[in-house]
């Protein structure tokens, strides 16, 4: 069986006395769609910081293409090949759009010119080229989201964090969205997304672990998470079960 491309190995963190994260353990797969779910404060986005290198775990590790990666710094982290976004997008407003996935891009590419042309490239592989010259603080909700994507797939990373990307967006917008994610996985980028849209989760996962106050409580295909009785009452519900293609609740 081939390593994973990451692995979370019992990964622990805590604020004071308030455990965020228990011992938590996952991996994910090269060239997969990995799903991170659970419910609202369930330690995700501390998950997310801990295996970009914003935060570093008070226990356990984190290994990525083989190597121990516990506590890197982001940058790092980034010129090895992993890249997170932001639930709260935060573009430099009085730059254009050109200019701010260029920012990304210099990762890779020290001349302009070639940092340029890759930044005009993912604009119009992620439907933002007629925005090119556009000011960042300009952009709908939904172009700052793909702006966000932008910025991040600019830096080349193989393993590509996902958090929230989709929240804001409205149901077209979702749809839209979806082939592209595909896409950016089709070109060879892994991508670990924590998403609440369970459109997009059950349309675009290989496999989904579940998270619930802090402990990976379930893991598996779309299909089998949302026909678990555990998950379901956690944090789907009977409804969105039943939407997804479970069937009433199974252990």
């Amino acid at each position: 069986m081939a390593e994973p491309l990451l692995l979370v190995d019992h990964v622990s963190q805590s604020f004071g006395g308030l455990h965020a994260v228990k011992s938590a353990s996952f991996d994910v797969e090269a060239q997969s769609i990995t799903a991170l779910i659970g419910p609202n404060g369930a330690g995700k986005t501390t998950l997310f910081s801990i295996i970009a290198g914003f935060q570093k775990p008070i226990d356990g590790h984190v290994y990525f293409a083989g190597q121990d990666i516990t506590g890197l710094a982001p940058h790092l982290l980034a010129r090895q090949g992993l890249a997170r976004t932001f639930q709260i997008v935060q573009p430099f407003v009085g730059l254009s759009v050109r200019d701010n996935i260029a920012i990304g891009a210099y990762l890779r590419h020290r001349a302009r010119d070639r940092a340029i042309a890759a930044a005009e490239q993912i604009a119009h592989q992620l439907g933002l080229g007629r925005y090119l010259d556009q000011p960042a603080g300009t952009l709908t909700v939904g172009a700052r989201k793909r702006l966000e994507l932008a910025r991040a797939l600019a830096t080349s990373p193989r393993l590509l964090l996902l958090d929230e990307v989709m929240a804001g967006l409205n149901p077209s917008e979702v749809r839209d969205l979806l082939p592209t994610i595909r896409a950016i996985r089709d070109q060879g980028t892994t991508i670990l997304l924590i998403e609440h849209v369970m459109q997009a989760v059950m349309t675009l996962s290989d496999r989904i672990f579940v998270l619930a106050e802090g402990k990976i409580i379930a893991s598996g295909s779309p299909e089998s998470i949302a026909a678990n009785a555990q998950v379901i009452e956690a944090y789907l519900g009977e409804g969105a079960a039943l939407q997804y293609g479970g069937s009433r609740c199974t252990p």
